[in-house]
């Protein structure tokens, strides 16, 4: 299996410059601060994938494409944060049951192997998320980065990724790997100062994990508003 596939590298090198210095500079938003800003993320691409729904699909339900799009994009919009953690449990759920089924395929407990998935996947939420915006902010980089690469002449990307995919897989995990690093102490830093006033550490493993704000932060904040 290969992240970087030819044929998208193909067609992405045939962007111009801007679409993908503009693809680098999301890859890199991604990378470093994909937990920092989830909720933006979260809305803006359910609501884009929203609204292309809406243009396509139109006329099976009977309505104007720009007024089907822009309706389905405002509500999307809207729900897109009050149900990513449902969204969360079945995708971990998913995602469990399969790794599950190719491991162990004898083990035959596909509602077990999905409902534990999905709590781990729930209580891991922030890890996650991390995880998932460390790996499309990698590939983000990567497309975006060898598509300049090729545009200005430094080198075929596309021949040299048919050739060393394996190479470039190990690159894009240790890049992940890197990021989702980074964005782990960025966030332990900011719940450190919010719990800066917390005697018990374990509490505050717990607090992360869960991605709470600890009892100090809203206690401080509740002495401001008085």
């Amino acid at each position: 299996m290969q992240l970087v596939a030819p044929d998208i590298l193909a067609d992405t090198c045939g962007l111009s410059p801007p679409l993908l210095i503009a693809g680098l500079v999301i890859g890199l938003a991604l990378w470093l601060f994909g937990w920092s800003c989830h909720r933006f993320w979260i809305v803006l691409i359910t609501t884009v994938l929203a609204g292309i729904y809406g243009l396509y699909e139109a006329p099976a339900f009977k309505a104007q494409p720009l007024v089907a799009a822009v309706l389905l994009a405002l509500t999307a919009g809207m729900l897109a944060l009050a149900l990513v953690r449902l969204v969360a449990f079945l995708a971990g759920g998913t995602a469990g049951l399969l790794a599950a089924q190719a491991v162990i395929p004898s083990f035959d407990q596909p509602l077990i192997c999905f409902l534990i998935s999905g709590l781990i996947g729930l209580f891991l939420f922030r890890f996650s998320m991390m995880a998932l915006s460390s790996v499309a902010g990698t590939i983000f980089i990567t497309y975006a980065g060898l598509g300049l690469l090729t545009h200005y002449g430094a080198m075929d990307a596309v021949a040299w990724t048919d050739q060393g995919g394996t190479l470039l897989n190990w690159i894009c995990a240790l890049m992940a790997l890197v990021g989702l690093v980074f964005q782990f102490l960025v966030n332990r830093r900011r719940l450190d100062r919010y719990d800066r006033d917390h005697d018990s550490r374990g509490q505050d493993a717990w607090e992360f994990l869960l991605g709470r704000r600890s009892k100090s932060g809203w206690g401080r904040s509740y002495r401001k508003a008085g």
